[in-house]
């Protein structure tokens, strides 16, 4: 199983990119956001989803490990594929779909191409209360208000063990920031 792919951009289409790693070109689908954030020429790891089918063996990747974690909390929503967790992801920042999931903005999912009202309104009834955002908060509020970054890995490692976003932030206040991402959630654990 693949877990992350580290190599040079060396080309952009649509959705997708090839990263080029020791004379490998992988292919990988990926979000707009991500788009935007690889250049080509560039060296860049991505986190990586294996898609495998009887016909078809498809790699979506993500810069950022809390973008995964939402992507594998997408796909676990009945009838939300890949494709369709990609496109939903598509829509803005980690913070702004959990946001929308969380206050149960079905007009907001349904924008994304692929995503039907009935399956938005499924995203929402199963992922509303396990997003990590309370539904009359927003994240803008969060952040200015306890200094949260909804896209640190730690806090989503924390979240993906059981941990309130709350009691993630919490946690991780008490360690050294320049710690590398496994390191901070051994210290938060042990904390």
């Amino acid at each position: 199983m693949i877990a992350t792919i580290s190599g040079r951009v060396v080309e952009k289409e649509l959705d997708k990119v090839i990263i080029e790693t020791n004379g490998i070109g992988y292919l990988i689908n990926i979000t707009n956001r991500d788009y935007d954030e690889l250049e080509v020429g560039k060296d860049f790891r991505v986190f990586i989803f294996e898609n495998i089918k009887e016909d078809a063996y498809d790699l979506y990747g993500f810069i950022h490990r809390s973008t995964k974690d939402l992507f594998y909390r997408l796909i676990s929503v009945k009838n939300v594929g890949p494709k369709v967790a990609l496109s939903i992801l598509s829509l803005g920042a980690d913070s702004e779909i959990r946001t929308a999931i969380a206050n149960g903005d079905v007009k907001f999912l349904v924008s994304a191409k692929g995503v039907g009202k009935r399956a938005a309104e499924q995203v929402v009834v199963e992922l509303r209360d396990k997003v990590g955002l309370i539904a009359s908060e927003s994240s803008e509020s969060i952040v200015s208000r306890k200094g949260v970054n909804m896209n640190d890995d730690a806090i989503s490692g924390l979240m993906s063990l059981g941990y309130s976003m709350e009691d993630a932030s919490e946690a991780l206040s008490r360690v050294d920031s320049s710690l590398s991402v496994e390191e901070r959630i051994k210290q938060a654990l042990k904390g």
